[in-house]
Formats: C-alpha cells, structure tokens, sequence
C-alpha cells in the first residue's frame, strides 16, 4: 500500500486577519437569508391580514406597533439598506473597481455607516409621522 503524503489544507477562516470587507461579506449573506425568511414570512402574513378583513388587519398592526415588532421591522429594515448597499459595492467590485485593499475597505465600512443612516433616517420620518 502506498503511503499518504501529507496535503497542504486550503486556506480558512482562522489563517485571515479580519476586517470590515470580511464582515460586510459575511454580513451580505446573513441579511440575504434574513431578508428571504423574515422578510418574505412578514411580507405573507402583512397581505392575508389584509385579505383577512379589518379584524385581522387590526392583529397585525398591533403587532407590528408592539416593542418587538418595532425591533423586527427596524431590524429587516437595516437588513435591506446593508443588502442593498452590499450588493451595489459587489457591482462595483465586478466591474473591476476597489479591489485596492484600503479602497475595499473603505468601502465596506461605508455600507455599513450607510445602512444605519438610512434605517435611522427612514424610522425617524415614519415615527415622527404617527407622534
């Protein structure tokens, strides 16, 4: 029988230094799943209580104005501009732009940034709206 010669191991996650580009890539794929499960579970039960008649209506927005509702739809809210901002960062990248390591990097942390002004912008306007 021959002998095994011991193989290189592929590189992985431990040997990396981590940095925002990693996070925000990471990140994409989490937001993606959340925005289809969450997201889509949400979009479902909002439209069968609008089906459902003003009785059911009334469950859902009660539930949605409920602390917990409110940190779930700021929380899918954040998901879509960090996806969003993500996936146009990922177009620009296939272009063949910021492939530069500080470019990449700042560029990350800005979709990051991005994603939070624009939740906080978009919640300010709807909560001030219902004050």
């Amino acid at each position: 029988m021959a002998a095994t010669k011991s193989r290189p191991l592929s590189p992985h996650l431990t040997i990396w230094r981590w940095g925002p580009h990693m996070a925000v890539s990471i990140l994409h794929r989490v937001t993606g799943g959340a925005l289809t499960v969450a997201g889509l579970a949400l979009l479902v039960w909002w439209l069968m209580a609008l089906a459902g008649g003003p009785d059911s209506y009334g469950k859902f927005v009660t539930a949605a104005k409920h602390p917990l509702g409110l940190v779930v739809l700021i929380g899918l809210t954040w998901a879509f501009f960090q996806h969003t901002l993500s996936g146009i960062r990922h177009l620009i990248m296939d272009s063949g732009n910021g492939f530069e390591i500080q470019g990449n990097k700042k560029g990350a942390v800005a979709t990051i940034i991005l994603s939070l002004l624009l939740t906080a912008a978009v919640w300010a306007f709807f909560l001030g709206r219902t004050a």
